[in-house]
């Protein structure tokens, strides 16, 4: 097991909040949101579900030995991919919000 630096432990917990901010979400009532709110809930769904993924590559980046080039490589890719659609789904949100204010 290497050895912990202070951005694994931020990982660790951003890891745990990601599922907190999963539980929360699941927990509301969705019969009562109109269009527009299930959209920001599923965005919020996506932004949360992409940065634990995003975690769990780092993570393993660590673990994985430099002679498995190929499982890195995959593993980094994943990483940076969860990433990118993680500042996707972070830039819609605020996006659909105004683009709804609009339509009102």
């Amino acid at each position: 097991m290497p050895h912990l630096l202070w951005h694994d432990y931020l990982m660790i917990l951003s890891f745990f909040a990601a599922i907190a901010g999963l539980v929360l979400l699941f927990n509301g009532n969705p019969a009562y949101e109109s269009d527009w709110e299930i959209t920001d809930r599923v965005l919020m769904m996506m932004t949360f579900t992409y940065w634990l993924v995003y975690c769990v590559a780092v993570g393993l980046q660590k673990c994985i030995l430099p002679q498995w080039e190929v499982l890195l490589w995959s593993v980094r890719l994943t990483g940076v991919l969860a990433y990118l659609l993680t500042a996707a789904c972070v830039l819609s949100l605020p996006l659909h919000r105004v683009s709804t204010r609009q339509s009102e």
